[in-house]
């Protein structure tokens, strides 16, 4: 570990690296603490999707230069970027009617698609399709393994360094302090996502920073290749730029009165598919400040059952399950704040750290 830097990045998640990499592109030399061996939170639990098209004001200017800064660092560090887009699958007039609307507005990110070209990008028999929505700007990644590449090609950069397995304890003013002995540092950014509380936990309790957790699945390959990111009426009640348009009034009417297992779970079902062909799927969202880590069967069969019929297939065979987490506040969509001179603190609290986190750090590096 260097023994000193001109900033000290707490966490080595997406945030984390984005601000590190703004780092190095100012010249400046950097430091990152990662407590674990590796990133194990948020980073790699999602699905990997950088949901551009879906965000309104402020969100989607960060979300188009994190897409900029994506498609550079895939250019300079192979981190196996796709933009492939994303696909809104509409199964019901008032989900079109949501593509219709934003598509008439935003004609350069939205492009509608008839039923038949929905299902075929879809691997099975999808009949209830009626229609859908290329969703342009959106990007997929390996939730896997990019944030683990892009630590490794940080770490190789002339004036970086990584510090895994050491845990930060505080910082002086001048020094920060940490599980392996101290770095003379300029200042420090923390971006520990949902465990702020765990270092701040005044700040935390201020900008009601809660844990979001989500049911989050694996399945085996369905046997052919699902190019977008797959979203569905949920993730258009989810997403800003659809839940916006007035016709969302009545897909979230339909959708309360139609589907009460759905949003009993406040579900988002959405795909994704890896690389070695298995399909990401999920996901249900609950908050508290402290999340208890068993899992409720039925929520993960309600969306295991629905993520099939908008694939048009009969069944998936589920190989893994897991618990996703990730910061959340009703106050604002990010936390940007400077608690003391020369430290500051970044945080994603609404889910879309892929998606935002390198316009973040772009936009709000600390001067």
């Amino acid at each position: 570990m260097n023994s000193a830097a001109d900033i000290v990045i707490v966490g080595a998640g997406v945030v984390g690296l984005a601000h590190a990499v703004e780092a190095l592109e100012r010249g400046l030399r950097v430091t990152v603490l990662e407590r674990d061996e590796r990133a194990v939170g948020a980073s790699i639990r999602n699905f990997g999707h950088a949901c551009v098209t879906g965000q309104s004001g402020e969100l989607a200017e960060l979300a188009h230069l994190a897409r900029e800064r994506w498609l550079d660092l895939d250019a300079r560090a192979h981190l196996g970027a796709r933009a492939t887009g994303g696909l809104a699958v509409a199964r019901h007039s008032t989900e079109l009617a949501v593509l219709e609307e934003l598509a008439a507005s935003r004609p350069d990110d939205v492009r509608l698609r008839t039923a038949a070209q929905t299902r075929a990008e879809l691997p099975g028999d999808a009949a209830d399709v009626v229609g859908g929505a290329a969703l342009l700007s959106d990007l997929r990644v390996d939730p896997r393994t990019t944030v683990h590449h892009l630590a490794r090609w940080v770490q190789a950069q002339p004036g970086a360094d990584i510090a895994f397995r050491t845990a930060y304890l505080g910082y002086d003013g001048t020094r920060a302090i940490t599980s392996r002995g101290t770095i003379t540092a300029g200042r420090v950014i923390v971006c520990v996502g949902h465990d702020l509380d765990h270092l701040l936990p005044e700040l935390a309790d201020a900008n009601e920073v809660r844990r979001c957790t989500l049911q989050m699945a694996r399945a085996a390959d369905p046997g052919t290749t699902i190019e977008p990111a797959v979203l569905s009426a949920t993730s258009l009640l989810r997403y800003p730029a659809f839940a916006q348009t007035a016709a969302a009034t009545a897909l979230r009417a339909r959708m309360d009165r139609e589907r009460p297992d759905l949003m009993g779970i406040d579900a988002n079902v959405m795909l994704t598919q890896r690389p070695d062909g298995s399909v990401l799927i999920g996901d249900s969202h609950h908050t508290e400040v402290t999340v208890d880590p068993f899992l409720d069967e039925s929520a993960s069969s309600t969306l295991h059952d629905e993520a099939a019929r908008i694939l048009g297939l009969r069944g998936l065979r589920i190989l893994e399950r897991w618990q996703g987490v990730y910061a959340s506040s009703p106050q604002r969509p990010y936390l940007v704040a400077e608690p003391e001179p020369g430290l500051s603190v970044r945080v994603v609290t609404s889910g879309v750290g892929m998606t935002i986190a390198h316009g973040l750090a772009r936009r709000h590096f600390p001067s």
